[in-house]
């Protein structure tokens, strides 16, 4: 049983980072350093401790945000979905 659990973990992490790199995410987050936005740990290390940070998150994915990290914006990815941003967020939390 507990090596099932490992498995399905592993596999919904490899899924989320496959979605990551399918809707484009890595062209500007990468998980342990800035490029043109900011790390992944550095998201999950911020919003650590934020109630319902995922579903923030998930908005920020979808629609867009800017000055949360400086002057760079970030644009609206209009080809994810909702579930997607919502697994893409919770993805991200974990990297702390």
């Amino acid at each position: 049983m507990l090596a099932l659990l490992c498995l399905m973990a592993t596999g919904s992490v490899q899924a989320d980072a496959a979605l990551a790199k399918q809707k484009n995410c890595l062209n500007c987050h990468q998980a342990e350093r800035k490029v043109v936005g900011p790390s992944w740990r550095a998201i999950g290390q911020r919003y650590a401790e934020t109630p319902n940070a995922a579903t923030a998150l998930a908005v920020k994915i979808r629609v867009g945000g800017r000055g949360a990290w400086g002057v760079v914006p970030m644009p609206a990815s209009p080809t994810v979905n909702e579930e997607e941003a919502r697994r893409l967020a919770e993805w991200v939390l974990t990297h702390r």
